[in-house]
């Protein structure tokens, strides 16, 4: 067993205040911190990891860009989609980056196999896929033994923004998301599901905490550890 995951839904979130508060939380935990998981939903942005390449952002127009410290290269984020932030100390649950990251995609797999549509992983490119469309994006930071950032799940959302960049640095990779695969999506409910096949995927036990979906800030990060 990995141990005990607090899970905090969080609402709709601004990109930046909520990595400042991922990384402020890693850098004041102590053994005794809680791991936890974050589900939330970004306003429309673009993101560029660290070996984020500007050639791969076609035409940003308007939707902010932010150069992040996550693995991977660029990604969009925007409402309607599933943002999980797994804020994990390694050492303690006995995982490795690379066990952590199959697990997030076999609890994704297994998420998409709930609602009866057959998902893959790819060795070449993590993350999840249908049909050869991308339907979840993967991006982690190791931290002083502990991780923060995580996986996004096209639920239900306007996807013409992915038309605007090269979608983790692949030309013309084309995505998907759970709504044009037949899924009636509630987005709240979809995150309690791939919580549960998440702690199940890496040996978590969970517990939810309500929040108040409001802007991040020293109240959320003084919340229950």
């Amino acid at each position: 067993m990995s141990g005990h995951l607090i899970v905090k839904e969080l609402g709709l979130q601004p990109y930046a205040p909520t990595w400042q508060a991922m990384r402020e939380y890693t850098d004041r935990r102590d053994a005794t911190s809680s791991d936890q998981l974050w589900l939330l939903q970004h306003p429309p942005v673009f993101t560029l990891g660290q070996a984020g390449k500007p050639e791969h952002l076609l035409d940003p127009g308007d939707i902010p860009v932010i150069q992040t410290d996550r693995g991977g290269q660029v990604t969009y984020h925007g409402p309607g989609q599933l943002v999980a932030y797994l804020l994990l100390d390694l050492r303690r649950a006995g995982l490795g980056i690379r066990a952590l990251v199959t697990g997030l995609e076999q609890a994704t797999i297994s998420l998409l196999a709930e609602y009866g549509i057959p998902g893959n992983a790819r060795p070449d490119a993590p993350g999840v896929y249908v049909n050869e469309r991308k339907i979840a994006s993967i991006g982690l930071r190791v931290r002083r033994g502990c991780t923060l950032h995580g996986l996004s799940l096209n639920t239900d959302m306007d996807l013409r923004p992915f038309t605007r960049i090269n979608p983790c640095g692949y030309p013309g990779l084309a995505v998907t998301q759970l709504a044009d695969l037949g899924v009636k999506c509630d987005i709240p409910n979809v995150g309690r599901a791939f919580s549960g096949h998440l702690a199940k995927a890496l040996g978590y036990t969970l517990e939810f905490i309500k929040t108040r979906s409001t802007p991040l800030g020293e109240s959320e990060l003084s919340s229950p550890d």
